[in-house]
């Protein structure tokens, strides 16, 4: 069974966070400033996941689909140029180089992350998805937000789905650089937190 390698995207292959930035795209400065202000208790108490939430609601509730996705597919062309991490991406391309498996495992947005992962030539990407009806966001999320121990779910749900071992044997590298990644971390082989600095090219 095939060598699997998680990583994780914002802060970890990217030089920064990625999911302000594109909302910003989508909705414009204006209204994530006014969403902000009506964000302070969770963001004080560091919520994230409520955050995230009330976020999503503002910004993608009523948008359609194909429109938001021209955004996304522009968005990802920018960090794909110039937010990606010369490290982190040269590790990647030697795990596809030694025939391993690998997934991006992000809190990160769907309607961006797919065109990312295109471009960089991921085939399993699982994070955080947006509820869809008729064409068009409603602005919840559709399942959790891919942080924490839900990586950790949506890793196991997709081995499950492929076919591997239920003992996380086939995990045998995990990237990040934050507490989200921890769980994901003590499940792999070998944890790389590249919070750290630089990596090497290979392992």
């Amino acid at each position: 069974m095939s060598v699997v390698a998680a990583f994780d995207v914002d802060g970890t292959l990217t030089v920064r966070d990625c999911v302000v930035p594109f909302m910003r795209q989508v909705a414009g400065l204006n209204r994530l400033v006014s969403t902000t202000s009506r964000t302070l208790a969770p963001l004080v108490a560091r919520r994230r996941d409520e955050v995230k939430a009330h976020f999503c609601r503002a910004v993608f509730a009523g948008r359609d689909v194909a429109v938001v996705d021209e955004v996304a597919l522009a968005f990802a062309g920018k960090v794909a140029r110039s937010w990606i991490r010369q490290d982190t991406l040269a590790r990647l391309r030697w795990h596809h180089e030694s025939g391993h498996q690998v997934v991006l495992v992000s809190a990160s947005l769907r309607p961006y992350l797919t065109h990312l992962a295109d471009k960089l030539e991921v085939t399993h990407l699982l994070c955080t998805d947006l509820a869809v009806e008729d064409g068009m966001y409603t602005g919840e999320l559709d399942g959790a937000n891919c942080r924490g121990a839900e990586k950790v779910s949506r890793l196991q749900a997709w081995a499950v789905a492929q076919g591997y071992a239920d003992d996380w044997s086939w995990l045998a590298h995990a990237y990040g650089d934050s507490p989200g990644d921890h769980a994901m971390f003590a499940r792999a082989g070998t944890a790389h937190d590249v919070s750290r600095g630089e990596i090497e090219r290979s392992c």
